[in-house]
């Protein structure tokens, strides 16, 4: 498979992880994909020129999946996976402690055999465990990364005196610290921009976007006072919520800024958002090779500092 594309990559917050300006979530893998169309969305992934893989062992068979289409091809990518999700006792029994030192060595051993790999290249914290004090969980994650099963660790919906306060534990106890921070973040969810981001921006980690085209919202997939499509995720996952006045005038707003520039909603969804401060890769699904080409196409799209100007005073 030849590798031709214009595909850019960045550093991973202030470390030294190279990424992808788009990546691919791969939540829909073995739940709204089977097998064959995984390795599809994967090959097309990889031909964009993708590297950033982004999964979860609560992702149901995402893992398994995603390892059996990479096959040999491991290497040429950065898997990122997530644990600390409640996995009704797939770990065993964990008491709601999922940022332990003893739920963590259980979940990475998981992971890798799932993966079919001896190291993971970025491990993530995916939700914040108010039972277990951050310190033990850095702690835990460091030796991960001196035994060599992980390379990098990260965070996810954590709030931003949480990324400030973990970046404060490792460096005063010297362990491991988190190089991104994931997040729903989109320009219909703009919550992560009043503290999250800025505790991204002053100490230097990534962001990484999930939902960045807001269940499709931000892809000209629904239109207003019209059913839904059974087969996207707004109605598959009950959140008809979303399709309210003021979401859809927004749309329509970031249409004609997109029309006046000659590019697309997609484009300024993707491109837009890869643009924002501190955002290292945005993370967006697919369960086809077209979205995919469309998604990296798109994320490719570069806003001049006038743009940006006038994206920042139509979203106030």
């Amino acid at each position: 498979m030849s590798n031709t594309n214009d595909m850019t990559y960045r550093t991973l917050g202030t470390s030294g992880l190279m990424v992808s300006t788009v990546g691919l979530g791969c939540n829909n893998f073995g739940m709204r994909i089977d097998a064959e169309a995984t390795r599809r969305v994967v090959d097309a992934a990889i031909d964009a020129g993708i590297t950033l893989f982004d999964t979860s062992d609560s992702y149901g068979e995402s893992e398994v999946y995603l390892a059996e289409a990479l096959g040999d091809r491991r290497d040429q990518v950065v898997i990122a996976t997530k644990f600390g999700s409640d996995l009704r006792g797939a770990n065993g029994p964990d008491w709601n402690a999922r940022g332990s030192r003893r739920y963590i060595r259980r979940a990475v051993e998981r992971s890798l055999k799932r993966l079919n790999t001896d190291h993971i290249d970025l491990y993530q914290l995916h939700k914040p465990d108010p039972n277990t004090p951050m310190e033990e969980t850095l702690a835990a994650l460091t030796e991960l990364v001196r035994d060599g099963l992980v390379r990098y660790i990260g965070s996810s919906n954590l709030a931003g005196w949480q990324i400030a306060d973990a970046e404060w534990i490792a460096r005063t106890n010297g362990t491991e610290r988190f190089i991104s921070a994931q997040n729903l973040y989109s320009f219909i969810e703009r919550g992560v921009e009043s503290e999250v981001i800025p505790a991204c921006e002053t100490y230097g980690v990534g962001m990484l976007p999930y939902f960045p085209l807001a269940s499709g919202l931000l892809t000209g997939k629904y239109q207003r006072g019209q059913e839904p499509p059974a087969d996207g995720r707004i109605a598959a996952w009950g959140m008809n919520a979303m399709l309210n006045d003021r979401n859809f005038d927004l749309v329509d707003s970031l249409t004609a800024f997109a029309q006046e520039r000659g590019v697309t909603l997609l484009d300024v969804a993707m491109g837009g958002l890869a643009a924002q401060s501190t955002v290292a890769s945005v993370i967006a699904g697919a369960t086809s090779a077209e979205q995919v080409r469309a998604n990296a196409a798109a994320g490719l799209w570069l806003p001049t500092a006038e743009d940006q100007q006038a994206l920042r005073a139509l979203l106030g």
